[in-house]
């Protein structure tokens, strides 16, 4: 098939190509960046250079395909990130429509059956409606949990203050997600011959965030290491004190206050998947080597 991946040689964008290459299937990958054109030739992909948000760009790179791998690549320095979130769903909505694609698998999150209360991922929300007024276009929205990988954000507050603090911790329960086992998930289903549309959760192990905390801080030396639940004031003032901007910090602890209050997962606890392979064990040695400073 010709298959189109954005999301350049991103976490999940690289090793889907790679798969995808592997099965003998015709990849191009778009990227924003001409710096990525010799490498993304190199696993043996087509290079398209350009912008997510040029509909006509787009459309020239969706003619001829087959299925499009399509995801909106976070920009946290925008002012306004649910704008940039708009912007390219408008982009590839026409795109599709104009090249005649019949098949998208779109990257979205956990969270987007809620039109707000989740931060930044009512931009998922927000692209899923866009793409929904598509007509004759088989979609399957991958709702991906929380990335393994924003763990990584707590390793400054470990080393400064000694445990992990947010808005939602202790016995609350945190659902994670690998890029691996995303990108398996987006190859089942792109190879998929269904015409059907579908949501597919995504996820890899759910556990409560004091044991998240334990399997951690024992991968880092650190075996009593604790998860401490914070006030929704507390986590925005702290974000603050280390100059974060204010618009900015309010989303993220909405987020965080959805995790707390379970409301992101509604719809993920009445169509859990089969978990992926990657455990929080595994992880763990991933986040001690970032840790370590390896």
């Amino acid at each position: 098939m010709e298959i189109v991946v954005t999301g350049s040689l991103g976490n999940i964008s690289k090793p889907l190509a790679q798969k995808l290459i592997k099965n003998k299937h015709s990849v191009t990958i778009i990227s924003s960046s001409a710096d990525r054109k010799n490498e993304i030739e190199a696993i043996g992909a087509k290079a398209a250079i350009g912008s997510l948000q040029d509909a006509a760009f787009l459309t020239s790179i969706f003619n001829g395909s087959d299925v499009v791998y399509a995801m909106i690549p976070p920009n946290f320095s925008s002012p306004d990130i649910l704008s940039h979130y708009r912007a390219i769903g408008k982009s590839y909505a026409e795109a599709i429509e104009k090249s005649g694609v019949k098949k998208l698998v779109q990257l979205s999150s956990w969270g987007a059956h809620l039109p707000k209360g989740t931060g930044p991922i009512v931009g998922s929300y927000l692209v899923e409606q866009i793409l929904n007024e598509l007509q004759d276009v088989n979609i399957c929205y991958l709702r991906p949990a929380s990335f393994y990988y924003n763990l990584n954000h707590f390793i400054p507050m470990i080393k400064a203050a000694g445990f992990i603090g947010s808005n939602y911790g202790d016995t609350d329960k945190l659902v994670m997600v690998a890029p691996q086992d995303i990108a398996d998930a987006a190859l089942e289903e792109i190879e998929n011959e269904t015409t059907v549309k579908k949501i597919r959760y995504v996820a890899s192990d759910e556990r409560t965030c004091n044991e998240i905390a334990a399997v951690l801080g024992a991968a880092i030396g650190k075996p009593d290491l604790q998860w401490k639940l914070f006030t929704d004031e507390q986590t925005q003032s702290a974000m603050e004190n280390n100059h974060v901007p204010q618009q900015f910090a309010a989303f993220w602890v909405e987020l965080n206050a959805a995790i707390h209050s379970g409301i992101i997962r509604e719809d993920y606890d009445l169509n859990k998947p089969v978990m992926g392979k990657v455990k929080i064990e595994d992880y763990a040695k991933e986040f001690a080597s970032v840790f370590n400073g390896h």
